[in-house]
């Protein structure tokens, strides 16, 4: 079989993270400026963070390079949901819904974004 190539934009994870980062984006644009200020920044940085991390990874030559930022991201989503999200729900910020449903995606990201570095880790 011949090595095919999959375009980043066409990679499920890829198109995953993109999706975090605009349902972070929502989030961020409804806090107040003081909010956005303490928090929201950070949020938002480490969520866009999901998805620039595995295109360079993505466009790096060598396997050990690119589970390196594959692991960055991994860390990226983390920050923004483990922590970023779960302040901004703990101090009434965040809808429960809006909380949840980032949560699930965060959920499945995680699979995929792991079975993305097990695959790239076997393909060596």
């Amino acid at each position: 079989m011949a090595n095919y190539y999959v375009p980043l934009k066409d990679l499920e994870v890829y198109q995953l993270a993109r999706k975090f980062s605009r349902k972070a984006w929502t989030i961020y644009e409804g806090l107040s400026w003081k909010d956005q200020k303490i928090m929201g920044d950070q949020f938002i940085e480490s969520a866009d963070s999901v998805g620039s991390n595995i295109a360079e990874g993505y466009a790096r030559y060598h396997y050990r390079d690119k589970v390196k930022f594959y692991y960055y991201s991994r860390g990226s989503l983390s920050e923004s949901c483990n922590h970023w999200l779960e302040l901004l729900y703990e101090r009434e910020r965040i809808s429960h819904t809006s909380f949840e449903d980032i949560k699930d995606l965060q959920k499945e990201i995680e699979i995929r974004l792991n079975n993305f570095i097990s695959s790239t880790m076997k393909n060596t």
